[in-house]
């Protein structure tokens, strides 16, 4: 396991870069090209990944990961565009550098703006290495696993699909002798965060922000009803059980917020810290509190009256 939030140099030199884009962002042709002219500056050469390559260019060299792979990616979108990028590089230590072209880009620290400037600098080797650890999500029936583990660096979240209605779900924290009952109560669902989803949907749903060094899950109920019901940090080290209480209420299973499956009666999810991590490119000067205070507002100062 890694130290979530060491910073170390990255390491060169790049000679291969992979490129995850966000398909219709309107700007996203011209960042390509950008970016294009920097890596041919610098002797890099571009691949995609192949879901992106024949939509982008002609030319377009699909990645290999399994092969000669990539020595970074470049995500182009927002924050959902470097959580797909996250998941090609799970476990695989290529690291990636995310330029935000949305709105908000929490973990696409890198303004559009700056990108020539951000990545040449990344290609000098001011580049920082920012590893954030994953969360292994396996769905249980009857004591089997169903399928193969998903991994979350942002949050796996079990909730009712469609129509409002609260369901009732009952949680463990724990394994074997240790295993101890956090309760049961009804609400939409409930997110098992990592410290750094813990500003993505378990914000919007009142989590507390969690500083990402902070060995921690989160769980967050989505729309309690019960005002007794507040989030709870665990520590990383604790295995937590997710079980629905109603085998009449379809649950489903989504991962960074993706839809893996629909849970069925007597299913149970089992989320712990993996040993799988992902490493996020910095810049020097760029910071967590840094961007929390320029991304979220937090702890704004209100205008001086006139």
């Amino acid at each position: 396991m890694t130290e979530p939030g060491r910073r170390e140099s990255l390491p060169g030199p790049v000679r291969r870069v992979g490129v995850v884009l966000r398909r219709r962002h309107p700007e996203v042709f011209e960042a390509l090209e950008r970016l294009s002219s920097v890596c041919a500056e610098r002797g890099a050469e571009l691949r995609f990944d192949p879901r992106d390559a024949g939509w982008t260019r002609d030319d377009a060299i699909p990645m290999d990961l399994e092969g000669e792979g990539v020595d970074i990616i470049v995500a182009l979108g927002g924050d959902g565009t470097l959580l797909r990028a996250a998941r090609l590089v799970t476990g695989r230590g290529i690291p990636v550098f995310g330029v935000n072209l949305g709105q908000l880009g929490f973990l696409t620290n890198t303004a559009e703006a700056e990108l020539e400037a951000g990545f040449a600098r990344v290609l000098d080797g001011e580049g920082e290495l920012d590893r954030r650890f994953t969360l292994r999500a396996q769905v249980m029936g009857q004591g089997v696993a169903k399928g193969g583990p998903q991994y979350a660096l942002n949050d796996v979240v079990v909730h009712k699909p469609g129509a409002a209605q609260v369901t009732p779900i009952h949680l463990t924290v724990g394994e074997g002798e240790s295993r101890e009952e956090v309760g049961s109560f009804s609400a939409d669902g409930v997110i098992l965060a990592t410290p750094t989803g813990s500003t993505a949907y378990s914000l919007s749903a009142g989590g507390p922000i969690i500083v990402p060094e902070v060995e921690c899950i989160l769980v967050t109920a989505i729309c309690p009803h019960s005002l007794a019901v507040r989030p709870l940090v665990v520590p990383a080290a604790k295995r937590i059980t997710v079980r629905p209480l109603d085998p009449a209420h379809v649950l489903q299973l989504t991962v960074d917020g993706l839809v893996d499956r629909a849970l069925d009666t007597g299913d149970t999810v089992i989320v712990e810290r993996s040993d799988l991590d992902v490493s996020l490119v910095r810049l020097p000067g760029q910071s967590f509190f840094g961007t929390m205070r320029r991304k979220l507002n937090w702890a704004a100062r209100p205008p001086e009256r006139a």
